[in-house]
Order: structure tokens, then C-alpha cells, then sequence
């Protein structure tokens, strides 16, 4: 018999109510909502970009489960396909996990056929995209950098984006969207 429980006129069987340390993991759900299955990385490229590029890519190597129909691309790889371990074929796009966005960079910069939308960053395959010879774009009018959320509403992320295109076509097709480095 749990005594405490006595005390509090609640009963041996009274369900047991979360300490201090469990009451803080249940506060990483915000409002009580169930979580979802999209995360962090759910921020879709909007449609206008590739009206603007008029590219028509391979493969789409970072997509979500079933692609975005508005990206022209013949093929995807989604999560479960893991681009990454996929063989990359002709011209790709690009818009990786920002949250791990490494990996994806030092790949595109060994394939050197694509387009990428990507963060700006201190780290180093930022540095060494930089020192390559990617062509690289900073958008001019952020409207078009609203990118697309999984529910269909616009939303600006936190950090600035670049777009970086290798291969002359590629490199020309970003040069519609801003000034080329």
C-alpha cells in the first residue's frame, strides 16, 4: 500500500502522477497536441522558383513521401529511399534537411550537375562551396522564399537561403533569380 497516495485520500490505485523531470518532457509537446509527423525540415520550395528557372531535373534527391507535384523533376528519393545512398544520375535538385545539410553538400558538390536550396552557414562545406566553382545566387525579393509547409500555408524560415547550381545550364537558370557570384 502506497501510503502517500493513502494521505492524499487518492488510493493505492490511484494512477501516479509525473514527477518534476517527467512533467518536463511532457512540456516539449506544445499545447497538447500530438505530434505530427513532419518535423523541422518539412519547408517546401515554392513553385514559383522553378516557373522562373524553367529546368526540367532528373531527380529530386531530398524529397518528401511521394514527392511535391509542383517540383519538375522525373524521379524522387524520399526519406525511406535515403538519397544519399542512391545513385545520382543527370541533373538533380536539391533542398536537403537543414538540419543535417552536410552530407547533402558534400555529395552535390562531388556530382556537380544540379541546383540546391540551401541555408547559409559557418560550417565548413559552406567554405568549401564557396571556394568551388558553384555558381551561387542570393534571391532578390523574398516573397518567393516563403516556402511551402506541409499544410499547404506559406512561412519564412529563421535563416538566410541561397540557391547554388552547378553545370552552365543549371548556372544560368539561377541567374534568373538573383545576382550571380
Amino acid at each position: 500500500m502506497n501510503i502517500e497516495h493513502e494521505l492524499r485520500g487518492q488510493g493505492a490505485n490511484a494512477p501516479r502522477q509525473p514527477n518534476r523531470a517527467e512533467r518536463g518532457r511532457e512540456q516539449t509537446r506544445l499545447f497538447d497536441i500530438p505530434n505530427e509527423p513532419v518535423t523541422s525540415d518539412d519547408y517546401y520550395t515554392p513553385p514559383e522558383l522553378f516557373e522562373i528557372m524553367d529546368l526540367i531535373f532528373d531527380i529530386d534527391v531530398c524529397a518528401p513521401p511521394n514527392g511535391i507535384p509542383w517540383i519538375p523533376a522525373k524521379r524522387h528519393f524520399d526519406l525511406n529511399d535515403d538519397g544519399l545512398q542512391q545513385e545520382w544520375i543527370g541533373r538533380i535538385w536539391m533542398n536537403p534537411p537543414y538540419s543535417n545539410t552536410a552530407p547533402w553538400m558534400d555529395r552535390f558538390t562531388q556530382h556537380e550537375n544540379g541546383v540546391a536550396l540551401i541555408p547559409t552557414s559557418r560550417a565548413q562545406w559552406f567554405g568549401r562551396l564557396w571556394e568551388s566553382n558553384a555558381g551561387i545566387v542570393h534571391p532578390t525579393g523574398t516573397p518567393m522564399f516563403q516556402f511551402v509547409k506541409p499544410d499547404g500555408k506559406r512561412a519564412n524560415i529563421y535563416m538566410p537561403v541561397i540557391l547554388a547550381a552547378f553545370g552552365d545550364d543549371n548556372i544560368k537558370a539561377i541567374s534568373k533569380i538573383g545576382k550571380l557570384r
